[in-house]
């Protein structure tokens, strides 16, 4: 690697900055399918009229949807904050 590359890029913080990204992305991913997994199963449920696996399964897609919400704000949250 030439000294010029070397001095331009700081290598550490650009690792960071990729394993942050693919620790997000993946984290969203799961938490809004498991929202969508959730919503699924309750309509499925609901519809079949067993009450009790519908409230879990809305439980757990509310839980989902919530996970995905507080994700994006603390995201925005974090590029916003000036250090």
């Amino acid at each position: 690697m030439s000294p010029v590359a070397a001095s331009a890029v700081d290598w550490g913080a650009l690792g960071e900055v990729v394993v942050a990204s693919l620790v997000a992305g993946i984290g969203i991913t799961f938490c809004f399918s498991v929202a969508i997994v959730g919503a699924t199963r309750f309509s499925e449920l609901r519809r079949d009229r067993r009450g009790g696996g519908a409230l879990f399964y809305a439980a757990l897609g509310l839980a989902g949807l919530a996970a995905t919400v507080a994700a994006v704000v603390i995201g925005i949250v974090v590029m916003t904050t000036k250090s």
